[in-house]
């Protein structure tokens, strides 16, 4: 297992994509909606992946809402704030739709030989986003920690592990991050009493993959959160206790260019921070790039915590929630979309 996850180009590998996945420091790829047409065509581009590089870990940001990058006959997931607001209403009804929608990602992403989806969004919605929004479950932080987990456990129970994002919390503030610099001037005791609570009960439930953001919470630390050693080791390992694996967020990103231009001096700041897998994705020259100039030796427990990422196939065959058709949970699931 290795520590770039990167992406590939289009509906089926070409001669660079495979180059690029059989260098021996990529150890993911991540999928896009410009990767898909249809189921069939989706399976194929994952064999070939999987041909290349076998145990090769592959993710896509499939959270539902506007964040759902595959959607022609794959079933519409609502997006997360329409679970809180059913749990305004009736909080056990809620919390058994986030199991079942957690079990049904899994059920459709591992029916494609896909080992995760970067989920669930563990942000409290403050209102101030605009790039979190109805991402998130609830505005407040108790809804956010129980959706969160039972759609969690849907996904376990699907075979398929949580990745947490974004650490330590992305809700507070405007500036969406893929475009510009932000910045959450709150005091650590601020984040700790409220946007901390919920990583921590998801740490404590076993969740094992966690994305930190790339904001820079500047009363704590000057580097955003995913190049951090405050947040990835002090707080993240040493204080929670996290034993999985970190998830940087896509170093592209503007956000991440800030401190540092040149992309591996970037990639070895997140890697020296704390992150086990990092993401460099809609940059081919610079994938190339580092591809060429990185150095980095993975270490044992790194390539530990990635290896429980993988899709558990022979669990994802089980269906779990046998008081329900296959039929009838996909019915529920369309209904809140629509």
């Amino acid at each position: 297992m290795s520590c770039l996850m990167i992406d590939v180009e289009s509906f089926h590998l070409n001669k660079k994509d495979m180059q690029r996945i059989k260098h021996p420091l990529v150890g993911g790829v991540i999928l896009f909606a410009r990767n898909y047409q249809n189921k069939n065509q989706l399976k194929q581009l994952v064999s070939q992946i999987r041909d290349v590089k076998k145990d090769i870990l592959i993710g896509v940001d499939h959270e539902g809402g506007r964040v759902q990058r595959f959607k022609d006959g794959f079933t519409s997931l609502p997006p997360m704030a329409m679970l809180g607001k059913i749990y305004d209403q009736d909080k056990q009804k809620a919390q058994d739709f986030a199991s079942l929608v957690g079990w049904f990602i899994a059920k459709e992403l591992g029916g494609c030989d896909i080992d995760f989806s970067f989920t669930p969004v563990l942000d409290v919605n403050y209102g101030a986003s605009s790039v979190i929004g109805d991402r998130a479950f609830h505005e407040q932080v108790s809804p956010v920690i129980k959706l969160a987990n039972n759609l969690r456990k849907g996904l376990e129970d699907g075979g398929m592990q949580a990745i947490g994002k974004h650490f330590p919390g992305h809700g507070f503030i405007k500036e969406d991050t893929h475009i510009e610099k932000g910045e959450d001037k709150r005091k650590f005791l601020d984040i700790k009493e409220n946007d901390l609570k919920v990583f921590i009960s998801l740490i404590n439930n076993g969740m094992k993959g966690i994305m930190p953001s790339h904001i820079i919470y500047s009363s704590c630390d000057s580097l955003p959160a995913g190049l951090s050693r405050f947040w990835l080791q002090d707080q993240l390992r040493d204080k929670l206790g996290f034993k999985g694996a970190i998830f940087s967020d896509d170093m592209s990103m503007k956000a991440a260019t800030f401190e540092k231009e040149n992309i591996v001096e970037r990639l070895l700041m997140a890697l020296n921070a704390g992150c086990d897998m990092v993401l460099l994705c809609n940059s081919p020259k610079e994938v190339d790039y580092a591809l060429t100039n990185i150095r980095w030796n993975i270490d044992t427990n790194s390539i530990a915590r990635l290896a429980a990422m993988k899709l558990d196939n022979t669990k994802n065959k089980i269906d779990i929630y046998k008081h329900h058709s296959v039929a009838e949970i996909q019915q529920k699931i369309e209904s809140m979309s629509n």
